[in-house]
């Protein structure tokens, strides 16, 4: 099979694709065992944004008692990557091409991410990529405490390519 072949064929994996129709989107996440696991809840606030937050419990507390710093990233590893799937359409591969944490602070209690692309976001990749077939984006986000200070930084590279 070409390289070419294999990125026509890019699409939702149809597991997920039966999930989010059967139970919708958040459910279909909190059913995902790393994430039920966790205790890792997404909530899709608009088409343009996610919340996530993370309760500490047993099962993502490290050594020191504080949030395990993989659970901390898991929390934030998809949620870019689906606003731009979801707004830009299949007409569009999305992928992870890099990421980076900087852990702040201990993380204790419920911390939270929020997710956020605005419209005109959509709007550039899409003029850009009438003329470039691919681009590389980076966007950023940081996980709070309760007491709303930086627990950790995350960056997200993504690869987008026009399909068609």
């Amino acid at each position: 099979m070409r390289h070419r072949d294999i990125l026509l064929e890019y699409k939702v994996n149809p597991l997920w694709h039966f999930l989010e129709q059967t139970y919708g989107f958040e459910q279909a996440f909190r059913m995902f065992k790393p994430y039920e696991g966790a205790n890792i809840l997404p909530k899709l606030v608009d088409p343009n944004t996610m919340v996530v937050t993370m309760p500490l419990i047993l099962s993502n507390t490290n050594y020191v008692g504080t949030h395990f710093g993989g659970s901390l990233y898991s929390m934030c590893d998809p949620f870019f990557m689906f606003l731009l799937m979801m707004n830009l359409g299949k007409d569009y591969m999305v992928w992870d091409k890099g990421a980076k944490i900087d852990f702040v602070k201990p993380g204790e209690g419920t911390v939270t991410a929020t997710f956020h692309i605005p419209n005109s976001e959509f709007e550039d990749l899409k003029e850009l990529l009438k003329k470039e077939k691919k681009t590389i984006r980076t966007y950023e986000t940081e996980v709070l405490g309760e007491d709303g200070k930086t627990v950790a930084k995350i960056t997200k590279d993504l690869y987008i390519r026009r399909l068609v």
